[in-house]
């Protein structure tokens, strides 16, 4: 009986312009990259953008958004691993530092939610999608300092804004020097005020 190999189906269109806007997204910026950049890097049509999105600030939404859940995927992926309260804290850290880790084509250049949140103007909606990830990674550190701290909830929630401070520090940093150094330091300063609790 004859075989046929039938050509691999052809990926979403949705799919390959939010991959090639985070590609680009990162690398240049938002407002240096053009639609039209955008659907030539996808390979898709310009009609296909404008039939999945319905302009370049929903596929900016898009884009935080699955950046946001890129990060909490790597996260999870550490506190599989975590077998302490202290060590579901470091995770955290842990998670960026696998961001930074990432093969990046043009380079690691920092988070790529607050560098989107730089270039939006005040009042954007992006800018509070950016905000709330960060609020998300402090109360996940404030959650894993309740469980390290149980009878001790004060200073459980003022240690978390100092992790926190600590952690984007250390990421702004390493975006500007283009690599995960400073993430380390954090995480090594992190670990001793952990065990110094």
């Amino acid at each position: 009986m004859p075989t046929t190999d039938a050509p691999p189906a052809r990926r979403p269109a949705r799919e390959l312009l939010l991959e090639a806007a985070a590609r680009l997204f990162y690398a240049r910026g938002v407002a240096a990259t053009g639609i039209d950049t955008i659907t030539a890097e996808a390979g898709v049509a310009k009609k296909s953008l404008y039939n999945n999105f319905s302009s370049k600030a929903e596929l900016l939404a898009a884009y935080l958004e699955a950046r946001h859940e890129e990060w909490l995927d790597l996260y999870r992926s550490r506190l599989e691993a975590a077998a302490t309260p202290a060590d579901r804290v470091l995770a955290v850290f842990d998670a960026y530092l696998d961001h930074a880790n990432s093969a990046y084509q043009h380079g690691f250049r920092g988070c790529g939610l607050l560098n989107a949140a730089a270039e939006l103007p005040a009042g954007n909606p992006g800018r509070q999608a950016v905000r709330k990830h960060k609020e998300e990674v402090e109360e996940l550190l404030a959650q894993h300092l309740r469980d390290l701290l149980p009878d001790d909830p004060k200073r459980a929630a003022g240690l978390a804004p100092h992790l926190s401070f600590l952690l984007e520090g250390a990421l702004a940093r390493a975006g500007l020097e283009g690599g995960a150094q400073r993430l380390r330091e954090a995480r090594l300063i992190a670990a001793q005020m952990l065990a110094a609790q």
